[in-house]
């Protein structure tokens, strides 16, 4: 018997924006180690091709279709869960956005109930549905993808970097309340990683950097590298683990 576990068989997880970057490396990372995956953002059609890829390799997953930052949305999403699977053992917070790139005294005001929506809201909202289960079944891991954002506000984020900050002390609060019912709450707060959502600050020769050259290791991550960070906190490798926020960043903020 291994000293160590990270395998992930016969469990349930939820990944949120799951249709690309980040959120598409850990629900292969899970798949790969044994979970069953309910992948999940606002359009199908992405969420379909990485199931197809997931289950083509072997692994489990399926795709559903929900827009993180509605109430009606999660709802639906989470009535499906139980119907189909009765259970879920982790939940991985991931999908965010961030519509706005500059000074904050100049963000429209729906720009700004944008990115809470979704960055706040949403992350309250699934993490509300998904804990009665996990205490229910006296056991579970709820992940959410923060940012070093969050500890010190990224260059022309001051709104997203609120965010982050506010998704920190969403996991502490939550890790202290759940504890006692065996569940466990933690976030990941990864640097600049090579994605979409950030291909402003990969693309802007001038922030990359100046971002790059703060890191340690001299450059930005793949989303391949926050996807190990999140296999430790999901398994029982990470038995003794909560209320903790595990800083990705290649040294940055060291």
């Amino acid at each position: 018997m291994a000293i160590v576990s990270f395998s992930l068989k016969d469990k349930i997880a939820l990944v949120t924006g799951a249709s690309r970057g980040i959120g598409e490396a850990i629900a292969r990372c899970f798949a790969e180690n044994g979970a069953t995956v309910i992948l999940t953002a606002r359009k199908q059609e992405g969420l379909d091709t990485v199931a197809a890829a997931i289950n083509g390799a072997g692994g489990k997953a399926v795709a559903i279709a929900c827009h993180a930052g509605q109430s009606d949305s999660i709802a639906a999403l989470f009535a499906q869960i139980k119907e189909r699977f009765g259970r879920l053992d982790i939940l991985v917070n991931n999908a965010a956005t961030n519509p706005y790139f500059g000074p904050a005294m100049h963000i429209s005001e729906s720009a700004f109930d944008k990115t809470m929506e979704v960055n706040v809201k949403g992350y309250f909202l699934m993490m509300q549905h998904a804990a009665p289960m996990m205490v229910e079944q006296n056991g579970g891991s709820i992940i959410n993808v923060a940012s070093i954002a969050g500890i010190s506000p990224g260059p022309m984020q001051v709104v997203y970097s609120m965010t982050k900050g506010a998704v920190i002390n969403m996991t502490k609060g939550f890790a202290k309340e759940l504890g006692s019912a065996n569940v466990r709450v933690n976030a990941i707060a990864p640097g600049v990683v090579e994605t979409k959502f950030a291909q402003v600050l990969i693309d802007t020769e001038e922030i990359h950097d100046r971002i790059v050259g703060m890191t340690a290791l001299g450059r930005h991550a793949q989303p391949n590298e926050i996807a190990g960070a999140a296999l430790y906190l999901a398994s029982d490798a990470g038995s003794y683990t909560t209320g903790a926020v595990i800083v990705v960043d290649g040294g940055s903020t060291a």
